[in-house]
């Protein structure tokens, strides 16, 4: 079943197919909570972001992609999470997945391959706040930039000057280390 189908039948009181787009999203809820600062709380963000979008579920445009919609809300359950802290979250990332691919008998390259990463992640984590956002959001969710826009809540013109700037200042910080 694809997403406009789930949307037309959860909103007729069909709760097996809002668990199916449950089901679809969860992993990138999740991603998107953790990588925009929710850490180990990620899992509460995520739930209480379904609980909110199936209750908001009637006011969705049906013309409009579910998935931006969604990730909007998570990104705005994850603000109001570290808002309420009173301080900025520390950035919890697993990206085991996305390791840079090494000969499963090369050693020494997966050492390197892994440090590289853990570098990479603490730059990120040491962007201003609006500049990870978009980095996190164009490169590690792979969202375009209308989608960015979309989830953060920003013109797309918002999206790429702080997307250009957290990439320069990546590319500055990491420049010597990771080549």
């Amino acid at each position: 079943m694809n997403d406009d189908e789930a949307i037309a039948r959860s909103l007729e009181g069909d709760l097996s197919a809002y668990e199916a787009l449950v089901a679809r999203y969860s992993a990138l809820a999740h991603r998107t909570a953790a990588m925009l600062g929710a850490g180990d709380e990620a899992e509460d963000v995520v739930q209480e972001a379904f609980v909110k979008a199936f209750r908001h579920l009637p006011s969705f445009h049906r013309d409009s992609p579910f998935r931006p919609w969604l990730l909007r809300i998570v990104a705005n359950e994850t603000h109001n999470l570290t808002r309420a802290r009173g301080r900025r979250s520390e950035l919890s990332v697993r990206l085991g997945a996305t390791a840079v691919a090494t000969a499963p008998d090369d050693p020494e390259g997966a050492a390197v391959a892994t440090d590289r990463r853990a570098r990479l992640l603490e730059a990120v984590r040491g962007l201003p706040e609006r500049e990870r956002q978009a980095v996190v959001c164009r490169y590690f969710l792979q969202l375009s930039e209308a989608e960015t826009a979309q989830v953060l809540g920003w013109p797309i013109g918002s999206v790429k000057s702080r997307t250009h700037r957290g990439l320069a200042r990546l590319r500055e910080e990491v420049r010597d280390e990771l080549g």
